[in-house]
């Protein structure tokens, strides 16, 4: 059985959004399209997808947006027009970034830009880091929030001061923002306050907001319409991108409205996790609705724990675990959504001991 047959199975499911079938899905899909009367567009030309690509853009504080199908594509894009605007191959990355740990080298190997890390792996970089780079850099990312190190979010006046130097400097500051949406909650800002001073911005279709997949680059209307023929070229230009703005736009304004209620569950987990010592979050505090949870054993031992658990008790604790820096130590990640929101305090109580009883 495969872990997702497995997690189906389960009628407690912590981490996340309730996953719904193809079925349950296509024909929600189907009824949103009746409802809207949705036409197909013809290789991203239609009313459907326009409308959705200025409602991003809107939503942000930008200018134009396009949407793409991938947000691998998206990202060297962006930044290889980036790099060739401010006349430097010069990419500054975070250790932990998505382009570093999920994409294969694509960036290098295409021949897209030069990346250098910037920071330390465990904490977003800092304008300090910025500055002790002595390069003429063409762009820098910054991930909000980053993932990879349990949503962590430079500080606000870190980050308006991270912008204003960008500025100073001529350096195009290009945000992956694959889970910017979680991020307003937690600032206490605007989605427009927390893009303004960005060049660009990349944000998921998929990710927090649960569509079919997909991403929508935001920027100027001539950086973006560059982009967009840059997507044609890599084998971008889908000829029906239609089931995926449906999947996103039905879900769009609730996942958006949502957002304050998942940080607030968000906080009251991390004071529940008080009494489950051998359960170590991190960040120490919630910086979006999203964290990761370190367990003291190894990480074998941890996917062997989450399959007991389903089987014998039909609750599903975590998704992946990995292997953490310490001997015998792992790390999951924890998605604070629907599913986390609709448990009750006893319920999820009675989780976390069936999880602390294994370790």
């Amino acid at each position: 059985m495969t872990d997702a047959e497995l997690r189906l199975r389960c009628h407690t499911v912590l981490p996340g959004h309730r996953q719904q079938t193809p079925a349950e899905l296509f024909s929600a899909m189907g009824a949103w399209c009746a409802q809207h009367n949705v036409t197909h567009d013809v290789y991203g030309e239609g009313e459907l997808i326009q409308a959705f690509e200025a409602k991003i853009a809107a939503l942000l504080g930008f200018d134009a947006g396009v949407f793409c199908v991938t947000g691998t594509m998206t990202q060297v894009t962006a930044l290889r027009l980036a790099c060739a605007e401010r006349g430097s191959r010069l990419v500054a990355l975070h250790p932990t970034a998505h382009i570093f740990r999920h994409e294969r080298g694509n960036h290098q190997l295409l021949g897209h830009f030069d990346a250098l890390q910037i920071g330390d792996p465990q904490r977003p970089w800092t304008l300090d880091d910025l500055k002790a780079i002595p390069d003429k850099l063409g762009a820098v990312v910054l991930e909000l929030p980053a993932r990879e190190i349990g949503g962590q979010c430079p500080g606000w006046d870190e980050l308006e001061a991270i912008k204003a130097y960008c500025r100073a400097q001529g350096i195009h500051l290009h945000m992956d923002g694959a889970r910017l949406w979680e991020t307003a909650a937690a600032y206490g800002k605007s989605l427009h306050d927390i893009c303004a001073g960005f060049d660009s911005v990349y944000v998921s279709m998929y990710k927090g907001i649960g569509g079919l997949g997909g991403a929508v680059l935001l920027g100027s209307p001539s950086f973006v319409g560059v982009a967009a023929e840059w997507f044609r070229r890599s084998g971008g230009n889908v000829i029906h991108r239609s089931p995926y703005i449906v999947a996103a736009a039905m879900q769009l304004d609730a996942r958006l409205a949502a957002m304050p209620d998942y940080f607030r569950r968000t906080r009251a987990l991390y004071e529940t996790l008080r009494a489950f010592p051998q359960l170590t979050p991190n960040p120490a505090a919630p910086q979006a609705n999203m964290l990761h949870v370190h367990m003291p054993i190894s990480r074998d031992r941890a996917v062997g724990l989450r399959i007991k658990v389903a089987e014998q008790h039909g609750v599903w604790l975590f998704n992946r675990a990995g292997h953490a820096q310490l001997p015998g130590h792992s790390v999951t990640e924890w998605y604070v959504g629907d599913n986390l929101l609709a448990l009750d305090d006893t319920r999820l109580h009675e989780a976390l001991t069936l999880w602390c009883n294994e370790l």
